[in-house]
Parts: C-alpha cells; structure tokens; sequence
C-alpha cells in the first residue's frame, strides 16, 4: 500500500520535471489521484505514462495558450492550444461555472487538447456552486459502431454531478461504451480474457482475446448486438462525439489522430486535438435551492430504500461506491496494480526521481 500523500507528491514532481509550473502540476496530479482514491484507477496513475510520451514525442505543450475563441453570455468555444486536458480542462470548467452564475446556465466546448482523466472530477467542480454539473469527451477511435467491423468512436464518456440536501450527491461516470479501454488494457496486463461481449475482432465477431485491440479488433457499443441495445450505445457514443468535437471543432470519430501506438491514424487527419465539452447549471435558475436538494434527498431515498434482489446488499446510487472508497484509500492506502507501479518505476528512472518498494 502507498499512501495518498506518498503518491501524490510523486506525481506532482513528474509533471513538475515534464515543465509544468508548480500549481498546474499540482492540479494535474490532484485529478490522477482522485481517479485512484475514487477507485478508477484505469484513469488514474496507470495514464501518467502516456501523458509522458506525449509529451516527449512533442504531441502536447506543458505551457498551453487557453484561448476563447468565441463566446456569448452562456456559451463559450475555447482552443486549448494542445495542452494536457488536466491543464485546459478545469480551465475550461471553471468557464462554464462562472458562466452560469449570471446566465443561468454555463456551456464550453474545448478543441485541442487531450485526455483529462476522469470526467467526474469537473462535474464534480458544480457541486460547491448549488449547480449540476455535466461533462463529455471524445477519444480514441476504439469503439465499433453498430454493424461496423472497425473502431470509429471513443469510449466517449459523461459524468453528471447533482447537489442533494443531507445525502450526498448524486454523481455518475461512466464510459458509453460497456468497458473502458484502461479496463481492457488491465485484463490484457494480467493475461486474462474479457467478459463476454465487450471486444469484436477485425471481421466483427465477438471474442474475449483481451489483445484484440493491438490486432484490428475494437470495443462494441454498450449493449453489443442490435437485439440487447446496442443501437442505443451507438447513439450515446455518438451525442458525446458530436457535442465535444463537432461543436468545438476538434477531430471527431475516426478522423482523432490516435495516442496509442497500436491504433492505426486512419484519416491521417490534421491534429486538432480530442474535444470536451462541459455544462453547469444553477439549479435556482428552475427552484429555489432548498427545494431542489430537499427533492434529491426523497429521490435519493426513495431508491436507496428500494427492495434489493436476492444475494445484495442494497440498491447502490450513482456515486456511493466511489465515495466509500475515496474515504477507504485516504485511511488505508492504495495499492496499485502490476502494470500501473512498472509504469511509475519507469518514469521515476527516466526523470531520476526516487520511487518507495512496496
């Protein structure tokens, strides 16, 4: 186990020895590591590899232009001048919230920039404002579109964050696609096969080879086949990829010049970047403020009470397992998998920064 504070430091330096000024690196590594407290460790430390070679391969500057390209009182486009998403997302967030304070309703899109960890973390950012938060990002073009035989989409997730009284928000984050790509890269590490009906291999039939993805194959919508939805995944995947790229400009689908090495560039497209898009909403601007969190409290219960099935515990709420674990980890530790700690003892070799044993 590793304990918060250890890690946290680690990472902050990483990022400080990339040429991030003291207070961005900090911010970068309070979003890695809210990924790990929060137990999504897939965005967690496991990506600080690949935010190093992007930035060695000279695919991201550490020192970004936040430009607004243009904008009214509600709405904003913003360039992130191929910065690291940790840096020009809560740029980027703070922009819709502040937004929202007088119009009611804030919304930004981002153009140029690159993955921002876990989307919940800028949700989240709405919460202290009595304002929900929504938050969408295009990716990789790993995920098949229904009856397609090749990745064309990311695994595109939201989080949606919404304030209650005297229970704890509400807040879901999740890929809309059935799996995460980190989550398949895990299996792959551990040398074990996927569920059933997550992957497709380059002629479109399902397999569980968690490798698939170096070899043509592809994630499936949610839902997989057309009989159990899988249309319906395709058309989630779809609103995240026109709401963060079209809208902003950025490379959508499969035109995203990809950061992995065994994802083909496809439309050897100009980089534009992955694209964001972020929402926050004054919920006065529907109720008062007391009304709506009184609401979501009986909302909340309400489910909360509901009869579980047999061989459960209880109907869990959007938010509850990740907020159990951040208290779990703050007290006891983290622990890290096989892959993520040989990918920090690499970096803490390449920038000859001291790593503990385990």
């Amino acid at each position: 186990m590793y304990s918060y504070q250890y890690l946290f430091g680690f990472t902050q330096s990483v990022f400080e020895k990339m040429g991030l000024p003291a207070g961005e690196a900090r911010q970068a590594a309070d979003i890695l590591m809210r990924a790990e407290l929060r137990n999504i460790s897939t965005h967690g430390l496991m990506r600080l590899p690949e935010y190093v070679s992007l930035w060695q391969n000279k695919r991201v500057t550490v020192t970004p232009k936040f430009t607004v390209v243009h904008e009214t009182p509600s709405t904003a486009l913003v360039d992130g001048g191929k910065g690291l998403g940790l840096i020009t997302a809560p740029k980027a967030m703070n922009l819709a919230i502040e937004k929202a304070k007088t119009a009611g309703t804030g919304w930004v899109a981002v153009r140029n920039s690159y993955h921002f960890g876990i989307a919940g973390y800028y949700a989240m950012k709405a919460l202290e404002h009595d304002m929900i938060g929504i938050t969408m990002t295009n990716a990789n073009p790993l995920v098949a579109p229904t009856f397609s035989k090749h990745g064309m989409l990311g695994t595109n997730p939201i989080a949606v964050a919404i304030p209650a009284g005297e229970e704890p928000p509400f807040v879901a984050d999740f890929a809309t696609s059935p799996v995460s790509r980190g989550k398949v890269d895990v299996y792959e590490s551990e040398g074990k096969d996927t569920p059933d009906g997550l992957l497709q291999d380059g002629q479109g039939n399902t397999t569980t080879d968690s490798s698939i993805l170096r070899n043509g194959g592809a994630l499936r919508t949610l839902g997989g086949d057309v009989a159990h939805g899988g249309h319906k995944g395709f058309c989630l995947t779809s609103i995240v990829d026109i709401f963060s790229a079209v809208f902003s400009g950025a490379n959508f689908g499969p035109t995203v010049v990809p950061t992995l090495d065994y994802v083909k560039d496809k439309a050897g497209a100009n980089d534009r970047g992955i694209g964001h898009f972020f929402g926050a909403m004054r919920i006065d601007a529907f109720q008062t403020a007391a009304e709506f969190k009184a609401g979501m409290d009986e909302w909340i219960r309400t489910f909360r009470n509901a009869e579980p099935i047999a061989g459960q515990e209880r109907v869990i709420i959007p938010g509850d397992p990740e907020r159990e674990s951040e208290a779990k980890k703050m007290k006891d530790g983290i622990a890290l998998s096989k892959k993520s700690l040989e990918g920090l003892k690499k970096i803490a070799n390449t920038f000859e920064i001291p790593f503990e044993k385990q």
